[in-house]
């Protein structure tokens, strides 16, 4: 069976994580106090569940309870059961924006009696431990829940937990850096397509983009370098049994260049046999 702990920071998406996991064939409970996990996995060890994957909510909403998720997570790997933790965060001024626009209340606002602000910093204190150790880590600030289910399926839907799973990434810097990635790369040096008439509502996808940007002989050293540096550190991380890989490309809008270059990495990571998908964040946004 395959345990998944689902956690992060309230108002992060766990709820739409949560049935995004279900869609993937995980059978999920959400919310369940920590004191309670234990048993719960000791049902399933005993082959009284007929489950083969099985994603745990978990968080901040049991209150002083959360505490003991690092003693219960320790005593599971004393018995040597195997589980993996996918954290969802988000920038703080993000998930204030969100419980502003939702007037829903914080879960540790009754607790503790604080603002949504303070909730969210004292949050961010209770979970370091936890992030520290989870597998997995996905930044919701900038991405819609679509693009989260389509990680998601990315990152569960291979041939293992061992693999490294690969996550190509295309941005814009005017809409904020990509805070999860493990390699990132500012393609803005290279001609902007944008200052193109026929090439400026066209994407990267479009072939006549991705022709224009790679026509200059800075492009094609750029991108020799990038893909160089790339195929050289992979399999380091797969040597270290790092379980999740964020390639991302940044430009200034997130259309052109670095949708140009997030495809070519995709491509040679590809055909190189790797568990890779891509993702490109703001190429709808105008």
């Amino acid at each position: 069976m395959k345990f998944l702990f689902v956690t992060g920071m309230s108002g992060a998406g766990k709820s739409n994580a949560a049935n995004a996991l279900e869609d993937l064939g995980y059978y999920c409970i959400d919310n369940i106090p920590p004191a309670l996990i234990k048993s719960f996995v000791d049902l399933a060890k005993r082959g009284e569940l007929q489950l083969s994957k099985v994603a745990i909510v978990t968080d901040s909403r049991g209150g002083q309870a959360f505490n003991n998720i690092s003693d219960i997570l320790d005593a599971l790997d004393k018995e040597n059961i195997k589980y993996e933790i996918l954290f969802l965060d988000a920038s703080n001024s993000e998930l204030i924006r969100r419980y502003s626009e939702t007037r829903r209340r914080h879960p540790l606002c009754d607790i503790f009696e604080l603002s949504v602000s303070e909730a969210v910093v004292k949050e961010r204190e209770m979970l370091q431990k936890i992030r520290a150790r989870s597998n997995y880590i996905i930044d919701t600030t900038n991405i819609t829940s679509g693009q989260l289910k389509k990680n998601l399926s990315a990152l569960f839907l291979g041939n293992g937990s061992g693999s490294l799973s690969i996550t190509c990434m295309s941005f814009g810097y005017k809409y904020g850096p990509v805070t999860d990635g493990n390699l990132v790369f500012d393609v803005r040096c290279l001609p902007n397509p944008y200052y193109v008439d026929s090439l400026r509502n066209l994407t990267g996808l479009d072939s006549q983009v991705s022709d224009y940007v790679m026509q200059f002989d800075s492009a094609k050293e750029l991108a020799s370098r990038i893909l160089g540096l790339i195929e050289y550190s992979v399999p380091l991380y797969c040597e270290e049994g790092k379980s999740q890989l964020v390639i991302a490309v940044g430009c200034t809008g997130g259309k052109h260049r670095s949708v140009t270059f997030a495809e070519l990495i995709y491509k040679m990571l590809t055909e190189k046999g790797y568990r890779v998908s891509v993702a490109h964040r703001d190429i709808d946004k105008r």
